[in-house]
């Protein structure tokens, strides 16, 4: 199911308008005009007038006929998907139709993952007008998905974009390679601090002071050019009858300077705007209506219009001011205030705010409300009910954040929340803490039933995955069985997710058959749930379930199914490159080594992030298998190399492990002591018991002893109990296709022939109707020399004559490619 889209701020999107109030400073205006920089850092502490800064350069004719995309960011976009939401927003606003992103794609299924939104919108800005990017108040984002994301961003970064970054500390980002090559613009603290001639035209013109030119000096060399102290400094001489004294005193550290000014300013302030300063002082961003609830008083628009017009650090956010900031100075000084005189009061300002957010929609703020008030229950509650949304918005990190703040004893007390818990640490890869707190929640005594069977679905579903994490294949079988009893009738979610549980671990213990059937099943409530992500996810393993079972046609129809369902919405939903590279593995088998290519092409212009966590790995090994096929068998084993390094199961059973494909690898390059050094390592012997677990590690120990003269026997041998437990199994066609032709080789160096064709023509059989060529192609010319004797049998095989001409013309382009490469290196 759907939930309602993300809200967008959008007071969050207007570029501040110029203060009356402010100086116009042209040597500042001047060092954003460089033309080579296609990102400019504008980096100082708070208070050194940054965003003012970037505001008249915008305003300025150098600018002001230019799109503009701002975005004021603050702690609630710490996070990947709700940072690029507010970016691509920014920029559509800007320039309508100039990136054509929404923040849920077109509406159908969950949002896009943020990695492939960064990949498209690379893409739209490239084609799309000239635009400025500013991205104030950066220094508030520290999560590392969105500084790799941003700094992928910078270096793909159109000719016709300019990013702006306002931030107090250097970002994350490739500064020392943009400085290197020209494309990065600087002003730091000492291009923005005040002269002495500024700071005189500030305090007479600008706020009316009557001061001498030695009394302006000693305060600009008191405050060092920094604009927020100068501004309080001048709000207080204001009203103050002795300036020479003020000034005098005017001295020592920040902070205390900051304390004494924050008490001068208050002071002089009517006693109900001092008190709605303070009371307000705990909101990151105000409104009439969320200032009412927050003082409990009325009018607040009127307040809040007359600060602004006051010049009392109010920073308005659209062009209607509506809402408004305080200077993030100003609001840390008025908050530390507030617990200096009221320290009871801000528990009480909190819920108020956090009441006003939930009532207008806006949960995620009136969570961060319940926690800036202590009120754990409050945040519970709101989390409880809100999780679901959370997650299918693919905001799990947040959520997980939220519920490590939960003390212990609130989330005892609420076995769901317990439960919601476990299954967010374990989506995030984390199985710490998963047990104990699946353990409590068993140990809660529900008093309705239909609660009991739910918290006991969830225990069964999580432990099974928990055990699927650390590889315990039996535990994992046993709690996803149960889990499958207990879902609730009618309910897609449960019922998918344990099927889905069910069938990995069906996979795992090698019952393909079940393994299958459960995963039809999950994908069919997964589709009807909405949860299109978590269907394309499914699909992967249910094609590698299909291709074990050899039927290539319809793991290529699920494929395809899923990138259906990922490419509805634009950007594609993640795990469209997942489909594209599983197309390829389809084309490779049949021999369409271009269609392959052309595939692996598609998932790769997708982007590195638009894939599941597995495709960084399985697009590295569709690619080396190609490499394989062109000869380049050096090539192909560096890409397996990485593709190993960048593994991850994602609870999928091992069955063909990554060192296995590079041993095999390393007999197709001629270095057979590299494949028998794996075999050592991995312990393998041709007498150890069979398991499907371990098939494909000892069918490759079977080719190993093939490569050795002196132990062709053991191979024929083990090749035939493979071979055995695989027709046992009676559910491992694709299995039994590959082993065939293995018993067929083995046979043929036993000198075996007429049991070696044998073997040869039943898979030759299995493989015509689902159209597999490769398994037979790479094996060389030993399978030439086989199928040319099957082709010859009195019979005849046209099965086998078509696989010999598709080898001898793969012989012939192979000897075409490696005369090319010859003549490229001569050259």
């Amino acid at each position: 199911m759907e939930g309602p889209e993300p809200v967008i701020l959008t007071t969050k999107l207007h570029v501040p308008q110029p203060r009356a109030s402010s100086i116009t400073r042209a040597r500042l205006t001047r060092l954003f005009a460089n033309d080579a920089a296609t990102v400019t850092v504008v980096a100082a502490p708070a208070g050194f007038g940054k965003t003012t800064a970037v505001v008249e350069w915008l305003a300025s004719d150098d600018h002001r006929e230019k799109a503009v995309a701002w975005l004021s960011l603050d702690a609630r976009d710490n996070d990947a998907a709700t940072f690029w939401r507010y970016v691509v927003a920014a920029i559509e606003l800007a320039s309508p139709g100039a990136v054509s992103l929404t923040p849920r794609g077109d509406g159908h299924g969950p949002p896009p993952a943020p990695e492939a939104v960064v990949d498209l919108l690379i893409n739209r800005l490239q084609s799309g007008p000239p635009i400025t990017l500013v991205l104030d108040d950066l220094h508030l984002i520290d999560d590392a998905t969105v500084h790799d994301g941003l700094s992928y961003l910078v270096e793909h970064l159109p000719s016709q974009v300019h990013l702006v970054v306002a931030t107090r500390a250097d970002p994350p980002l490739p500064l020392a390679r943009l400085r290197v090559n020209g494309r990065l613009g600087e002003i730091r603290a000492g291009d923005l601090r005040f002269t002495e001639t500024e700071a005189a035209r500030y305090l007479t013109d600008i706020m009316g002071l009557e001061v001498s030119a030695g009394q302006i000096a000693a305060l600009d060399e008191r405050t060092e050019g920094w604009i927020a102290a100068l501004q309080l400094a001048a709000l207080s001489l204001r009203g103050h009858d002795d300036p020479a004294r003020f000034i005098a005193r005017f001295a020592g550290d920040d902070r205390y300077v900051v304390d004494y000014l924050v008490e001068e300013v208050l002071q002089q302030q009517q006693e109900s705007v001092r008190r709605f300063l303070l009371h307000t002082s705990i909101l990151g961003r105000l409104t009439g209506g969320l200032c009412d609830a927050v003082t409990g008083g009325s009018g607040s628009s009127v307040i809040l219009d007359e600060l602004d017009r006051g010049n009392l650090f109010v920073v308005p956010l659209d062009d209607q001011r509506l809402w408004y900031r305080y200077h993030h100075l100003f609001a840390e000084m008025l908050r530390a205030r507030l617990a200096a005189e009221e320290p009871e009061l801000s528990r009480e300002l909190h819920l108020r705010a956090s009441g006003w957010y939930e009532r207008n929609g806006l949960i995620e703020q009136a969570i961060e409300h319940a926690f800036g008030a202590d009120a754990f229950v409050r945040a519970a509650d709101l989390l409880e009910a809100s999780s679901n949304l959370l997650r299918q918005n693919r905001q799990e990190l947040a959520l997980l954040a939220w519920l490590e703040m939960l003390p212990p004893e609130v989330i005892d007390a609420r076995p769901s929340l317990g439960l919601i818990f476990a299954g967010t640490l374990l989506s995030a890869g984390r199985i710490d803490r998963v047990e104990e707190l699946l353990s409590d929640v068993e140990a809660a005594d529900p008093t309705a039933s239909d609660e009991a069977r739910a918290l006991h679905a969830g225990i069964a579903l999580y432990r099974g995955a928990q055990s699927m994490v650390v590889g315990d294949g039996a535990a994992a079988l046993s709690a996803s069985q149960r889990a499958v009893q207990l879902a609730a009738e009618g309910n897609d979610i449960e019922q998918g997710a344990s099927a889905g549980l069910l069938g990995l671990a069906l996979w795992a213990h090698g019952n393909l058959d079940a393994a299958a059937a459960s995963w039809t099943v999950a994908l069919e409530h997964l589709e009807a749930a909405g949860y299109l992500s978590d269907v394309i996810g499914g699909s992967l393993a249910m094609a590698d379930i299909l291709l074990a079972r050899g039927h290539l046609t319809a793991a290529e129809a699920v494929y395809r199914h899923g990138l259906e369902l990922a490419t509805r919405s634009q950007p594609p939903l993640r795990g469209a490159a997942d489909m594209h590279v599983g197309l390829s593995g389809v084309h490779y088998e049949r021999n369409d080594l271009a269609a392959a290519r052309a595939e692996l092409r598609s998932a790769e212009s997708l982007g590195e992030h638009s894939g599941l966590p597995q495709n960084r790995h399985r697009r590295r090994l569709a690619r080396a298998r190609l490499l394989l096929a062109e000869a380049a068998a050096n090539e192909a084993i560096e890409m397996l190399d990485e593709a190993e390094r960048l593994y991850v199961s994602d609870m999928f059973p091992d069955v063909r492990p990554i060192a296995a494909v590079r041993a095999r690898a390393h007999l197709s390059a001629g270095r057979p002591r590299e494949a028998r050094e794996w075999a050592r390592r991995r312990s393998l012997t041709p007498a150890d018991a069979l398991s499907y677990a371990r098939e494909y590690e000892h069918a490759t120990l079977a080719r190993v002893l093939l490569a050795d003269p002196t132990t062709v026997g053991d191979a024929e041998a083990l090749a035939t109990r493979l071979v055995d437990a695989a027709r046992d199994a009676s559910d491992r066609g694709g299995s039994l296709i590959e082993l065939l032709v293995l018993l067929a080789l083995a046979r043929s160096a036993a000198g075996h022939e007429d049991a070696s064709l044998d073997a040869l023509e039943e898979a030759v059989t299995l493989a015509g109707a689902e159209g597999y060529v490769r398994v037979f192609v790479d094996e060389g010319a030993r399978m030439s020399h086989l199928l040319t004797a099957l082709a010859k049998r009195a019979t005849g095989n046209p099965d086998a004559l078509r696989l010999l001409g598709r080898r001898r013309r793969r012989r012939r382009r192979r000897r075409r490619e490696s005369n090319r490469r010859a003549s490229r290196r001569r050259r």
